[in-house]
C-alpha cells in the first residue's frame, strides 16, 4: 500500500513535535535543524524551506508550547474559572515534560535580541489569559505564575511528574511548605 502523503499542516505539526523533543534535549544553542529533521523523518533543507531558519523554528516551537498552556487553561476555565482550577490544569500539563522544558529553554534564551521579544510576548499572553479567565488581581496572578514557574522547573528536573526521580528531603520540604494567607492562589 502506498504511503499517504501528509498535508502541509500535518507536516508542520510533525516538525513542531520533533522540534519540541530536540530543543528539550539540546536547548536552542545545542540543537540543529538536522537533528529536528532526523526526528521528523524529513530532510534538513525541508525544515529550512518550511521555517526559514533554526531561530524561526525555535520561536514556532516555543509559541506552540505557550499556546498549549493557554489552550489547556481555556479548557479548564469552562468548568472552573478560578486560579485553583487553572492550577489543576497546569498540573496536568506537567506530565508533558518536553512541553514545559522547551518553554524553559525559550525563557532562558530570552536575552537574545530576536528571541527575547517573542518569549516575553508568550509569557505575557499566558498572564493575560489567566487574567481574562479568572478576573484575579495582579498579585494573585503573580503568585500563581511564580508557583507555576517553580513547578515547571521542578518538572523539567524530574522532581515532580510521571517520570520523577527518587525524592530527596529538600524536594519534599519544598513541595510541602506551610502555605500562609493567600495560599489559594497557588496551583
Amino acid at each position: 500500500m502506498p504511503k499517504q502523503r501528509l498535508t502541509a499542516e500535518e507536516r508542520h505539526d510533525q516538525l513542531i513535535r520533533a522540534a519540541v523533543t530536540a530543543f528539550t534535549t539540546g536547548g536552542y544553542a545545542g540543537t540543529t535543524t538536522d537533528q529536528v529533521a532526523r526526528l521528523a523523518g524529513v530532510s534538513q533543507p525541508y525544515v529550512i524551506r518550511l521555517f526559514g531558519s533554526k531561530q524561526a523554528l525555535f520561536l514556532a516551537t516555543v509559541r506552540y508550547a505557550a499556546d498549549r498552556v493557554e489552550e489547556r487553561f481555556h479548557e479548564a476555565a469552562r468548568t472552573d474559572p478560578t486560579i485553583p482550577g487553572l492550577g489543576r490544569a497546569y498540573e496536568d500539563l506537567l506530565s508533558e515534560r518536553d512541553l514545559i522544558t522547551v518553554l524553559l529553554h525559550g525563557f532562558a534564551a530570552g536575552g537574545d535580541p530576536a528571541i527575547g521579544p517573542a518569549v516575553r510576548t508568550c509569557y505575557g499572553g499566558i498572564y493575560r489569559t489567566v487574567q481574562a479567565l479568572t478576573g484575579a488581581s495582579a498579585g494573585e496572578i503573580r503568585g500563581f505564575l511564580a508557583q507555576g514557574m517553580l513547578l515547571t522547573v521542578l518538572g523539567a528536573m524530574r522532581v515532580i511528574g510521571p517520570d520523577a526521580v527518587v525524592q530527596e528531603s529538600w524536594m519534599t520540604e519544598l513541595l510541602t511548605y506551610e502555605q500562609g494567607p493567600g495560599s489559594d492562589v497557588v496551583p
